[in-house]
């Protein structure tokens, strides 16, 4: 059986029927970061925060990377799968329905969230990625039908090339998936509009 093998922090749900939210931080951010934010933006639901598994420079992050957008991609899929392990045996231990996941992921933690939809889709039924960029490209395109995904870029943002949030679009689209992408005039921070987005997002049914 897989072990709970991240630092995580796990919020149990306060109202009945909302989907369980997966909050996955950036570089540098640890498993309270993101706490806050899941509360505002699914009010109720249960919450799972894991704490990245890979340090550089003494922060935690999700996965390798050789350089400034420069990824190792076999570490991406080897931490990918790790991930998606971890929420099997973390909705075991702690009774949430895995079958209704969302991810909130931001920077790294979007990235990682998207292979997480690329490599190992049955852990997730929608996702809002904040700030992502195109990390990889599956050799098989995966059946992303009838899954959600909201993505917030940032016009302004001096890491994600422009090119990348309309390409990672493209790519989960190919996949079957519903994508809505959203421009904001920002950089790489989050704004109040991208908490505004993803509460839109979450409360559609």
């Amino acid at each position: 059986m897989p072990s709970l093998s991240y630092i995580h922090r796990f919020e149990p749900g306060a109202k009945a029927g909302a989907a369980p939210l997966l909050l996955l931080h950036g570089t540098g951010g640890n498993e309270s970061d993101l706490l806050e934010i899941g509360r505002q933006v699914a009010p109720g639901s249960a919450l799972l925060s894991p704490r990245g598994n890979v340090i550089e420079h003494g922060m935690p992050r999700f996965f390798r990377r050789f350089a400034e957008g420069v990824f190792d991609l076999e570490d991406v899929a080897r931490r990918t799968h790790e991930l998606a392990d971890f929420i099997t045996a973390a909705a075991t231990q702690y009774g949430f329905d895995a079958g209704q996941l969302t991810a909130l992921g931001y920077s790294n933690g979007a990235n990682i969230a998207a292979s997480l939809l690329l490599l190992r889709p049955e852990v997730l039924t929608r996702a809002v990625l904040l700030r992502p960029m195109v990390v990889l490209q599956p050799e098989r395109v995966p059946d992303l039908a009838g899954k959600r995904i909201c993505l917030s870029s940032g016009r302004l943002d001096p890491i994600v090339p422009v090119d990348h949030p309309p390409r990672l679009a493209a790519l989960l689209r190919q996949a079957g998936a519903q994508v809505d992408l959203q421009w904001l005039e920002t950089g790489h921070q989050l704004t109040g509009a991208d908490l505004s987005l993803a509460h839109t997002f979450l409360a559609r049914a």
